[in-house]
């Protein structure tokens, strides 16, 4: 819905402005759905979104309809792999072999691939394996209030994503 706002625009650059936010620090993500639902218009929308210089990403991909060649149109950094197909690995064949081809579209497409719904190190091994080096899930942690958030993984000393602490 905030995508059909009149003023959105210029409401993220005064946003970025007001609180010195680079414009590449911030990261927007958009359904695959809502993408091929609203195509035309999407695609000019999330071009000026780009100039702006902020990051976009493609969610829930390979959920939806994608049109390839709509796709390679999108002004796209970071392409997430749907929990659906996560949720198989490592044993289930189909799930391998979707996540292993979205990794592989997405690193030809010099995109940053995330995988969501990371539960378990097996996963998140087999992500690993496969090349997928960023995840998502509650193998990382479970939801945390911002303080909590703050002290276990800002704090000086942690190692971002290993749930452990580096040596200082």
């Amino acid at each position: 819905a905030q995508l059909h706002q009149a003023n959105l625009l210029a409401r993220i650059d005064e946003l970025l402005q007001q609180h010195g936010l680079a414009p590449q620090r911030l990261q927007l993500e958009i359904t695959e759905n809502f993408i091929m639902n609203q195509a035309e218009e999407a695609l000019g929308i999330l071009h000026q979104l780009k100039q702006l210089g902020v990051q976009l990403a493609i969610d829930d991909f390979g959920t939806g309809y994608s049109s390839l060649s709509y796709l390679k149109r999108l002004p796209l950094d970071v392409l997430k792999i749907d929990q659906s197909f996560v949720r198989g690995l490592p044993d289930d064949p189909h799930d391998l072999a979707i996540t292993r081809a979205i990794i592989a579209l997405g690193h030809s497409m010099q995109l940053t691939v995330i995988a969501e719904g990371v539960e378990t190190k097996a996963q998140e091994l087999c992500l690993a394996a496969e090349g997928c080096l960023q995840i998502q899930g509650y193998v990382v942690s479970r939801p945390l209030p911002a303080d909590a958030f703050a002290r276990k993984f800002l704090s000086p000393g942690h190692a971002v994503g290993t749930g452990e602490s580096a040596p200082v």
